[in-house]
């Protein structure tokens, strides 16, 4: 008798560890969702930016941290961003 109260006991325990891995998996894909439902369609960011293209936006961010380094001068700073914002 001893011997079927540990498999009872091991069967809940396997239950209800299976109901906390299908409610983890379940939290997730609802974040997931969410997360999808929440992202702008691409032809949107690019109007938000602007018209920039997800590399030009990329480039202006890297033109800044180089500048805010002072890697490059106030006046090299604007005439690579004025390159780039004239490419487009």
């Amino acid at each position: 008798m001893l011997g079927r109260d540990k498999r009872q006991r091991r069967r809940r325990v396997a239950a209800l560890g299976a109901a906390g891995v299908a409610a983890k998996k379940h939290h997730d894909a609802k974040v997931a969702g969410e997360q999808e439902a929440s992202a702008e369609p691409a032809g949107q960011t690019e109007a938000a930016a602007g018209g920039l293209s997800e590399d030009s936006i990329t480039r202006l961010k890297e033109l800044g941290e180089l500048h805010e380094q002072n890697v490059l001068s106030d006046e090299e700073f604007e005439q690579e961003k004025a390159k780039l914002l004239n490419s487009q």
